[in-house]
């Protein structure tokens, strides 16, 4: 595919902009001014719009293709919702719009939502109330890590370390980093769970608390999950659950009746609003009574009246950590699956979701290594270190798969599996599109067992092949950043 200057034919225009006359109404200094006009390609209308829908073919999305990437939930967004969040009434709202007086009418919808939402979240998760201000996940988590702080901070408890395991999202130690805590890592037993053992050893009166992941990374649900939760709060530590992985379990278990003090949750994996490129997102943060007097200012409340307005007054509380309202719009999205679903519908998610990634496990655990068998949830992860023998390599089977149709799968995470391959199919895809995956995935196992050397030169199908990618990171082209 040409690059849209290369297909530029001088003097052909698609628009003619009347010539600026900034020049002479706005008082601009001369050195500020352009010389020469920008180079730019010389196309017709027609020219432009096929080139950029051309190039709109060739990216991988849930509407185009199947994409089980682990760990991230990339499930369908279903069309009403997005139609639901264009409504005028709530789309052409401005977020500073008043309350209550001077036409605060107008917001009352918006604030219900909001408000509503709240009970919802916390109906799923066993928790007393939520913030919907965290604009992702990783937002959430920090959220999440300074409430704890807090509460730490408003006992007077002297604690220094956050209890971490080695399967973890890498964003866990970030946050908690951020927030000021030492991480220590818990290792993972011969089942691909947290050694409980491990962490009895581990807790001591400066812990502040332990982040989880449940199903973890591995797509494996911790038994001892309730033990764990009693062993940090035996020292006056918090539990704290990181949501990615909810889709396995929800309508089936909540977080909170596990033994979860803190929760967040990723509206754009859960519960089916946009995912993916960096964006949008949101990560509600959900806490228990003793801890809701850290919430993050302001949260929405109903009046006596019926009329919905904000709290301000929280004099513990961490303060503002985004607008009141988070990211509205996928809020409000989730709010409508949420609805559309309900209750039985939540418990047929983790069912099929559940359902899918065991299928999957069973048909390939032939073909490639399964570092930890038995029962999965929603996603499984396997190795690539039988293909590694041929110099075939995880790396290699993603660019394989591309050629074939299909997003490659998370690869090389989590990092305690050498050669990981993590596929999360979730509950959206149909049996057929599944096992054309596994077929596909099991012609890539064969060609790698008979002509490994074929995968050199994949992807064939891309504009641009293999790349050099450790050249490339070492040697940025910052000129043209």
């Amino acid at each position: 595919m040409k690059l849209i200057f290369e297909k530029s034919v001088k003097g052909r225009t698609g628009v003619c902009p009347p010539k600026s006359d900034v020049e002479t109404s706005v008082n601009i200094k001369a050195e500020l001014l352009r010389n020469d006009a920008p180079a730019m390609p010389e196309l017709s209308e027609l020219d432009v719009v096929r080139h950029f829908t051309e190039l709109s073919r060739k990216n991988f999305g849930v509407d185009t293709h199947f994409y089980p990437l682990g760990s991230c939930t990339m499930k369908y967004n279903p069309k009403v919702t997005e139609r639901i969040s264009a409504y005028p009434g709530f789309a052409h709202l401005h977020p500073l719009l008043p309350q209550l007086r001077l036409g605060g009418t107008l917001t009352q919808g918006a604030l219900e939502v909001l408000y509503e939402m709240n009970i919802l979240l916390r109906e799923i998760t066993a928790m007393a109330g939520f913030t919907m201000q965290p604009m992702a996940g990783a937002h959430g988590e920090l959220t999440g890590i300074m409430i704890m702080a807090a509460y730490h901070h408003d006992r007077g408890n002297k604690k220094t370390t956050i209890l971490i395991p080695d399967s973890a999202h890498g964003t866990n130690p970030a946050s908690a980093a951020i927030a000021g805590y030492k991480v220590q890592s818990v290792p993972s037993n011969e089942n691909g769970i947290m050694d409980a053992t491990a962490l009895k050893s581990m807790v001591n009166d400066e812990t502040a608390g332990i982040m989880l992941t449940c199903p973890n990374t591995l797509g494996i649900f911790n038994p001892d999950i309730k033990e764990i939760c009693d062993i940090i709060h035996s020292v006056d530590g918090l539990a704290y659950y990181d949501g990615a992985n909810l889709n396995a379990i929800i309508g089936k278990a909540r977080p909170g009746d596990f033994g979860f003090d803190i929760v967040h949750l990723n509206l754009h994996k859960t519960f089916a609003t946009p995912h993916g490129g960096g964006g949008p997102g949101s990560g509600p943060v959900g806490v228990v009574e003793k801890l809701l007097d850290f919430l993050p200012i302001s949260i929405v409340e109903k009046r006596q009246d019926g009329t919905y307005a904000l709290a301000y007054n929280k004099p513990k509380s961490i303060g503002y950590i985004a607008p009141f309202y988070g990211n509205f719009a996928i809020i409000l999205r989730a709010y409508v699956y949420i609805l559309m679903l309900g209750k039985q519908g939540l418990k047929d998610v983790s069912e099929n979701a559940v359902l899918n990634a065991n299928y999957i496990k069973t048909k390939l655990a032939p073909f490639y290594d399964l570092p930890f068998d038995g029962l999965c949830k929603h996603e499984c992860v396997f190795s690539a270190s039988r293909q590694v023998a041929g110099d075939v390599h995880a790396i290699d089977i993603a660019k394989a798969l591309i050629d074939l149709g299909f997003h490659p799968p998370t690869v090389y995470f989590p990092t305690i599996v050498k050669e990981a391959m993590m596929i999360e199919p979730t509950e959206t895809e149909s049996k057929e599109t599944i096992d054309e995956f596994i077929d596909a995935m099991i012609k890539i196992a064969k060609t790698a067992q008979d002509n490994p050397q074929e995968f050199s030169a994949y992807p064939k199908t891309t504009p641009v092949s293999r790349l050099d990618e450790t050249v490339a990171a070492k040697n940025i082209d910052i000129a043209s950043l």
